[in-house]
């Protein structure tokens, strides 16, 4: 009897023998180019990240003993910082700048200017982008610069008010306004751009179509265009959360945390305790609180668009 040693017939859709391999091949070309890059993130990014979490839980400082020989301490720095009114103090600050400026104030103001130009002349729309704009790219210190001028003392408004008899020291007597208006001022220019490209894409027709009906101009902003980029307000209110939570440059050269501690974030006084004081681990205890609630606050929109999605 003869036995055949044939190989059998492969069946449709079974693995290839070279395709495990393949595979690999194709993963590696698309990894080499972007090799560098990755390696680059690893490096500067993923890091310092690292390395500020390590030092999160130790007695690290920037001079003496412990800057040599650091060691573990646990969670003792956030016992520490929860259990430090300076730090509360400076964390409620932190959440009305972020409301004030970012929540209400950006976002408000970038949509209203971003409804006001719709259907303007391309000459005032541009003119209206460049000043909004200018704000935006001048650099945090100028923009510090521009506002003390102002709100200084014997800055432009107390030159104004003068005469009524109202003029003060804004920077002594209000500075979480001052603060918040120079956010404002500087930051609501992303804010426009993101509703502006968001409303160029709400269907003109649809809008007349509703004119036509009879509804009204706030009927129309609530019940059509309002839904049609809500996943621009969440995406452009992610962001503008984000930036402002991390704000210093603004604060510091404007009013530097005062007077005392009135205006005095947690990124300045994270900073203060950091390289004023030398508690690089008690700073990096702060920076991670921070990064936490950053990212809780990116989940929770991210989530929201998914469920608009």
């Amino acid at each position: 009897m003869t036995v055949s040693t044939a190989t059998p017939p492969r069946l449709a859709g079974s693995p290839q023998e070279g395709e495990p391999r393949r595979r690999v091949g194709t993963t590696l070309r698309w990894l080499l180019p972007l090799g560098p890059a990755l390696i680059l993130l690893v490096i500067f990014m993923a890091g310092p990240i690292l390395w500020s979490v390590y030092i999160a839980f130790t007695n690290e400082t920037l001079t003496g003993a412990a800057s040599v020989n650091s060691r573990f301490i646990g969670v003792d720095n956030f016992v520490k910082m929860f259990g430090d009114e300076a730090f509360r103090n400076s964390f409620l600050l932190t959440f009305i700048f972020v409301i004030g400026s970012a929540v209400i104030g950006q976002n408000t103001l970038g949509l209203i200017l971003a409804l006001l130009q719709r259907g303007r002349a391309r000459a005032v729309r541009s003119v209206v982008n460049g000043v909004v704009i200018a704000a935006w790219v001048v650099p945090e210190v100028v923009a510090a610069a521009c506002w003390y001028s102002f709100l200084s003392e014997e800055g432009t408004l107390n030159g104004l008010l003068g005469g009524l008899g109202l003029s003060q020291d804004w920077l002594f007597t209000a500075p979480m306004l001052a603060i918040i208006l120079a956010n404002v001022w500087r930051g609501t220019a992303f804010s426009m751009l993101v509703y502006s490209a968001a409303l160029s894409d709400v269907p003109a027709d649809l809008l007349e179509a509703a004119s036509v009906d009879g509804a009204s101009t706030w009927r129309r902003l609530v019940h059509i265009t309002l839904p049609l980029i809500r996943r621009s307000i969440l995406s452009n209110l992610m962001l503008i959360t984000l930036q402002t939570l991390a704000s210093f440059g603004l604060i510091y050269a404007l009013t530097g945390g005062g007077p005392g501690t009135a205006s005095q974030t947690t990124p300045l006084y994270m900073y203060e305790q950091a390289f004023r004081y030398f508690e690089i681990g008690y700073g990096s205890a702060m920076a991670l609180v921070m990064l936490v609630i950053g990212a809780a606050f990116s989940l929770v929109y991210l989530r929201l668009i998914k469920v608009d999605a």
